[in-house]
């Protein structure tokens, strides 16, 4: 699933120790870079070779970028940051079924053209959403950023979302080599797709019109001086 844990308007707040603050201006720039070159070798191959080629090139660079997201489990578990540890352990937790349990065992699967448009969605959001968590840490908060933030996953979320539904049914069959029942787990996590995408999606428009709100309160303050 998409990206569901927004950052304030303002820039936060910097953590009470500068070893913390450091760590994670650190790991958001190094993810803002690694999600970079997913979306710059998707983008090439599928202009170049086709959607057949992408998993090629990127397939194994991607699944671990995304393993290595896994630290924000227990960034918000430890409270390093602040997000809820469900939502987030929900996303790593679908993001990691695909990685890992449909197109790494069944790597034909990523031939398809729902691959590729998973991976743009996925990146263009990851990079956007890290540079502007780093920056922000770093006092810094660019409003042409902001505004992708909150605007972008009207389109990218709904891509990404019909992406990853389509990757996981079209990997129920071939997961019945596993086991009779195991297609019966792709299925079931389809069918909490659909109230989990509306959650995510509203929490995000709701996320939006609070920031595009101060934006312009902000506009308005800046005219009046």
């Amino acid at each position: 699933m998409a990206d569901t844990v927004a950052a304030p308007a303002k820039p936060q707040k910097r953590p009470s120790s500068p070893v913390k603050t450091g760590y994670l201006i650190l790991y958001n720039a190094v993810s803002a870079i690694a999600w970079l070159v997913v979306l710059g070798r998707t983008a090439a191959l599928y202009q170049l070779r086709g959607p057949g080629f992408v998993w090629l090139g990127v397939g194994d660079w991607t699944r671990w970028t995304q393993t290595i997201a896994g630290m924000e489990i227990l960034h918000a578990l430890l409270g390093v940051v602040r997000a809820p540890f469900s939502t987030t352990a929900m996303q790593v937790a679908s993001r990691y079924l695909l990685v890992w349990g449909i197109v790494y065992p069944f790597p034909w699967l990523a031939r398809s053209p729902f691959y590729t448009s998973m991976l743009l969605a996925w990146s263009v959001t990851e990079v956007i959403r890290y540079t502007f968590f780093a920056l922000s840490l770093s006092g810094v908060q660019p409003k042409s950023l902001v505004w992708l933030r909150y605007n972008t996953f009207f389109v990218l979320y709904p891509i990404g979302i019909l992406s990853e539904c389509a990757m996981i049914y079209a990997g129920a069959e071939p997961a019945r080599e596993y086991g009779e029942m195991v297609p019966y787990i792709n299925y079931a996590i389809l069918a909490i797709y659909i109230p989990g995408s509306y959650v995510m999606y509203t929490h995000m428009m709701k996320q939006r019109r609070k920031v595009m709100r101060s934006l312009k309160a902000d506009a308005s303050a800046a005219k009046t001086r």
